[in-house]
């Protein structure tokens, strides 16, 4: 779907679950992740209908030289969203949200290229005006990936969360 270089985005298949089931039971992976540590079934019901298409989340596996690594996904808020982190509801706003589940790689530059790779997609086919996420304040590396690829504090969500947004230009 998207690549660049050796890094490819491509949309997540049932093949993917089993990798899924390892990364989302690794305590690094899981320490900023917001989701428990899963099992095959909980895997299969949280991420079959995205699979499915029968899901407003679009899911993608990261590949880097041919090999798994990682997970992002994107999807349009809906009007409860906007409304509720206070966006016009006229707006074609998008949250992604993503993990590199090989914890080997991190900190090699990998995250922010697969970001850049989808920001470059949904504002190319979407035409999105803003894309918004939400970071653990504790997560230092990925809040500073994050304004690598231009994304800004916007507000605190919770004690332990921030929203932060990206803008095209």
């Amino acid at each position: 779907m998207i690549q660049k270089n050796d890094l490819l985005i491509r949309l997540m298949n049932i093949d993917d679950l089993d990798v899924m089931v390892k990364w989302l039971n690794d305590k690094k992976v899981l320490e900023f992740y917001d989701e428990p540590p899963s099992d095959l079934a909980r895997v299969m019901t949280r991420y079959g209908p995205r699979i499915e298409g029968k899901h407003y989340v679009s899911p993608y596996i990261v590949e880097y030289k041919h090999e798994r690594i990682g997970y992002i996904q994107h999807y349009k808020y809906r009007v409860e969203e906007l409304k509720k982190y206070g966006y016009p509801v006229d707006r074609v706003i998008y949250g992604i949200d993503q993990f590199i589940g090989e914890t080997q790689l991190w900190g090699k530059g990998l995250g922010a290229t697969m970001i850049q790779m989808m920001l470059n997609y949904l504002n190319t086919n979407k035409r999105v005006s803003k894309v918004v996420l939400d970071v653990k304040k504790n997560n230092a590396r990925a809040i500073s990936c994050y304004k690598k690829c231009g994304f800004r504090e916007i507000k605190e969500l919770s004690n332990d969360l921030l929203l932060m947004e990206w803008s095209k230009a």
